[in-house]
């Protein structure tokens, strides 16, 4: 189905969506040459950018089906540039690059747009590089960077762009995209829409893909088999493997291409072979690699704390909050019986738990060591 828009995907964002609609009307101190999108995940801060960069593109202000909207959209307009890392980081040489394409006029005469997904995971030498491009712009550049909050991105950047906020969209909206998006049908919408917590993306890939769904099912039936250490011990074992197993899935294929094209490109497996460098060049792509696999199995394992923080969320309501609806009704009932084995202090120090696994992950401690003390506190809150 054709867009009517390009703002159509931006569901619970009026007042976002609004003053970009502004901004590209060129209204009176509407425009500026840096936008920082903040908002939690799943509110379509990557989403919004891109709507803005293609507005700002097309001759009628988003129309969503010119040749402006659609190659903007999907990252094949010249004067659009997209950066959204699969490493743990975006460096200084990186970033250079970019600054570069950035100061290039627009070929089409209207702007030079560059948008940075992941802009809380530039580095400091990388921010440096990117400050003077935002102190000094080029004429018709235009800076969209992208982070979860304003806290996220480095000071010196954050104070030379104007946040923009999003928010959780409703879940009712989110169900109506994926009917109306997707072709979902209306029972599974609403339920994966719920299921997700209003997270677009998670709303669909539960709508649309059998296993995850049965994925989840496994994670929430969790709680209730965590008799002993070993249970324990065991689950945090089958998290890890199962995360990493599914990073290696996502990311082999690529892999493998990336290691062909180099080598095709050093010339190995001919007389031409570059001697010079190849070693350097195959690890660097190596490391490369291991920090994409990395990053994937992080995702993997934050899916995990995520629908767990939702399980006991719903325990807690149950206990002290009855009537408050169910982020996880499907399985309602035994939700109820769990909150009725464990008292809410117990389900509070569960929750500490999630959190204390989070901060572990985000500050690099080992997944295994990170998720075995998070399912022993969970163990211990799940028995009076």
């Amino acid at each position: 189905m054709n867009p009517v828009s390009v703002w159509d995907e931006l569901v619970g964002q009026d007042k976002a969506v609004e003053t970009l609609r502004r901004a590209v009307a060129g209204g009176r101190h509407a425009m500026t040459h840096a936008w920082l999108f903040v908002g939690p995940p799943g509110s379509g801060r990557s989403n919004a950018a891109r709507a803005f960069a293609a507005a700002l593109q097309c001759p009628d202000g988003g129309c969503g089906h010119c040749n402006d909207c659609r190659t903007s959209l999907s990252g094949a307009h010249p004067d659009v540039t997209l950066l959204r890392t699969e490493q743990l980081s975006i460096g200084v040489e990186e970033m250079r690059q970019l600054v570069s394409r950035a100061n290039v006029a627009p070929v089409n005469r209207r702007w030079q747009v560059v948008v940075v997904e992941d802009a809380d995971r530039v580095t400091e030498r990388g921010a440096d590089a990117l400050l003077k491009a935002l102190e000094e712009p080029a004429p018709k550049t235009v800076w969209l960077l992208c982070a979860p909050s304003a806290d996220d991105v480095i000071v010196t950047i954050r104070s030379r762009c104007r946040e923009l906020r999003l928010v959780t969209p409703p879940v009712e909206e989110v169900a109506q995209l994926l009917i109306r998006r997707d072709g979902v049908d209306e029972v599974l919408a609403r339920y994966c829409a719920r299921a997700a917590q209003g997270h677009i993306g998670r709303a669909r890939a539960l709508a649309l893909n059998d296993e995850a769904r049965a994925r989840r099912h496994e994670i929430l039936a969790l709680p209730a088999r965590l008799n002993n250490l070993t249970d324990c011990l065991t689950a945090a074992e089958n998290l890890v493997a199962s995360a990493s197993q599914e990073a290696s899935d996502l990311t082999a294929e690529l892999d493998a291409r990336e290691m062909a094209e180099l080598q095709a490109a050093l010339g190995m497996g001919t007389k031409r072979v570059k001697a010079r460098g190849t070693q350097g060049a195959i690890k660097d792509l190596e490391d490369q690699q291991k920090a994409r696999v990395k990053r994937f199995q992080r995702d993997a394992l934050d899916r995990v704390l995520t629908e767990l923080t939702g399980y006991y969320r719903d325990v807690l309501a149950c206990q002290t909050a009855p009537g408050v609806p169910f982020v996880n009704a499907d399985i309602a009932s035994e939700i109820a019986a769990f909150a009725g084995r464990t008292s809410p202090e117990q389900t509070v120090r569960a929750l500490d738990a999630l959190l204390d696994a989070r901060k572990a992950l985000e500050g690099n401690v080992a997944p295994q060591l990170a998720l075995e003390a998070m399912l022993l506190g969970l163990g211990r809150a799940s028995h009076r």
